[in-house]
């Protein structure tokens, strides 16, 4: 069980918050339209982002243990003893990616702040 690497890690970000913008930028505007003709309560773009990014990472991660990035690195996320991990696991992942500071634990921890609070790692598939 080899952990992915940095590079790997840098590129899975990349390629999933394009993926989550793009998704955002789309339900954005539909959901203005819903608010200009139905008058339905507005939205925030950042409020959306951060909806779909949530429940990106929760559905991707709880089903197949990757996102899309991580099919195309070939990596998956595990627990410490290599196995699925639980839903609190990815509960946790989720919600802690949604905070600034992530990626600035980095230096000390030697991963995320997302990885280490809810004991998970990426692997090498």
């Amino acid at each position: 069980m080899n952990k992915a690497g940095f590079g790997t890690r840098v590129l899975n970000f990349i390629i999933d918050t394009l993926l989550i913008f793009g998704i955002a930028y789309i339900v954005n505007n539909l959901w203005d339209v819903q608010v200009m003709y139905w008058h339905y309560p507005f939205i925030p773009f950042y409020g959306i982002f951060w909806i779909i990014m949530f429940v990106y990472y929760m559905f991707f991660e709880m089903i197949f243990k990757r996102s899309p990035a991580k099919w195309l690195t070939f990596s998956k996320v595990v627990n410490k003893d290599g196995k699925r991990p639980a839903f609190w696991q990815i509960m946790v992942r989720s919600l802690i990616r949604l905070t600034i500071i992530d990626c600035f634990f980095i230096p000390f921890l030697d991963k995320p702040l997302h990885d280490y609070l809810s004991k998970t790692d990426v692997v090498q598939a």
